[in-house]
């Protein structure tokens, strides 16, 4: 597999530590920060930031087990190439299915709340419109919608950059970073002098189940960082960048997830986030503070599309991975002669995804988001523990401390994080495993490299 992925005509290596730290910052700050601080808020009330420390310190474990696995095997593919190198085939294609599906659906949900923060930028300067094309069908009770056209077009935008190639992908999504996390930063900056303390008590209004359920749902405020990993082939040096690159992008958001949390609910008592889609902006125009508002509703905006676009980078190298094992046709992991990337698979996702962000409202798209991520990150603190004993030599330019604990840990703080997820998740979970079994002993093994040769 690494052999493989040393052949010519492969994937550029273009990428720097810095492009992976933002590419990371990137796929995470967005509708975690910008969107579900508000629900959160309203389950957990001012003890949200307890809740975004406890999905981070659940990351944190799985971060540091991905960096281990980074920098030492460096190929396109994410978790899925990890378990195939240590678990086998079929593991490492059920983790590989269930990413395309947390990949694609996340990047869905993501252009449909890019949505929302564009039509009400455009509706601020006088643009509506027409209503069928506003939402998906029954996305809006007593609206007959059709088609979200807004979430349509920017997926087509942005597939159409990533077909381009990596670095001009990166560059663009270091710019619209920095906007972002600089406005962030204003945020907390305007934002500290309006918190009142009272709005803190009580800290804990639900008790400690709430801020675990509450740390279940933000925990989608932090899927992201994992994608880095996708550009694993793409990176200069990647038994140095890698690890910078997951460990970084996840130290910095968790900074500023528990910062904005803090102020957020030290401005508005927590129940007014009750609904509502736009919690910090809110926040600042309690605060009186409208210009600021406006600024992050454009950083929502940018946010967004940031996280669309590495989003899709990942899944597009997931499926480049899986095809050139033989497990999915072989157009697949065709590299564009000039581009330098997937380009069929780029488009493919692009477009399926795009439709079913035009199509299927965002609660179902979000359903799967979690699980799927919670799993995988188990998936590879297992396969770490494995490694470890089964290959003891393999060099490895970053070491996971304390194994077995540190792995096991992240794997008890998942699981916990999965059962406070509701029971249509997990059926839906279950449904989409069962079709991946299916496709993989009716077509994948047959076509496989490794049952091939």
């Amino acid at each position: 597999m690494v052999a493989s992925a040393q052949k010519p005509g492969g994937l550029k290596k273009v990428l720097g530590p810095f492009d992976l730290v933002l590419m990371g910052i990137g796929a995470i700050v967005g509708t975690g920060i910008f969107v579900l601080t508000g629900t959160g808020a309203v389950t957990a009330g001012p003890a949200l930031t307890l809740s975004f420390i406890i999905a981070a310190i659940a990351c944190g474990f799985a971060a540091l087990c991905y960096a281990e696995f980074a920098s030492s095997v460096p190929v396109a593919g994410s978790i899925y190439t990890y378990s195939y190198f240590t678990l086998g085939e079929l593991v490492a294609w059920m983790i590989g299915w269930d990413l395309l599906l947390e990949y694609g659906l996340a990047t869905s949900a993501v252009a449909v709340g890019w949505s929302g923060y564009f039509q009400s930028l455009l509706k601020g300067i006088g643009i509506v419109l027409p209503e069928a094309l506003r939402a998906a069908p029954g996305a809006q009770p007593g609206v007959d919608t059709l088609f979200n056209l807004p979430a349509f077009l920017i997926m087509m935008c942005l597939t159409f950059l990533l077909s381009l190639g990596v670095r001009e992908s990166a560059r663009l999504n270091n710019i619209m970073v920095i906007i972002k996390t600089g406005v962030v930063i204003l945020f907390i900056v305007v934002g500290v002098n309006y918190v009142k303390p009272d709005n803190w008590q009580p800290f804990m209004p639900f008790g400690a189940g709430s801020v675990l359920s509450a740390a279940a749902l933000v925990f989608f405020a932090f899927i992201g960082f994992d994608a880095v990993t996708s550009a694993a082939e793409e990176v200069k040096n990647p038994a140095r960048d890698l690890p910078i690159g997951i460990i970084g992008s996840l130290a910095v958001c968790t900074v500023l997830y528990v910062a904005v949390a803090a102020i957020m609910t030290g401005i508005v008592p927590f129940m007014q986030f009750e609904g509502v889609d736009h919690p910090v902006s809110l926040a600042l125009q309690v605060a009186g503070q409208d210009w600021v508002a406006g600024f992050v509703d454009l950083a929502a905006i940018l946010g967004m599309s940031t996280v669309i676009l590495v989003m899709a980078y990942g899944q597009t190298r997931i499926l480049f991975a899986m095809s050139r094992d033989g497990l999915l046709p072989a157009r697949l992991s065709v590299v564009h002669p000039k581009y330098g990337t997937p380009y069929f698979a780029t488009w493919l996702v692009g477009i399926i995804f795009g439709l079913i962000a035009a199509l299927v409202p965002l609660g179902v798209l979000a359903e799967l988001v979690n699980i799927g991520t919670l799993a995988a990150f188990s998936l590879v603190s297992v396969a770490v523990i494995i490694l470890r004993k089964k290959r003891p030599d393999l060099p490895r330019a970053f070491r996971c401390p304390g194994v077995p604990v540190v792995p096991g840990l992240a794997i008890v703080f998942c699981l916990v994080l999965m059962s406070f997820l509701s029971w249509h998740t997990w059926l839906a979970f279950g449904i989409w495993i069962l079709i991946g079994l299916a496709v993989y002993f009716l077509y994948a093994r047959q076509r496989s490299l490794l049952n091939t040769q």
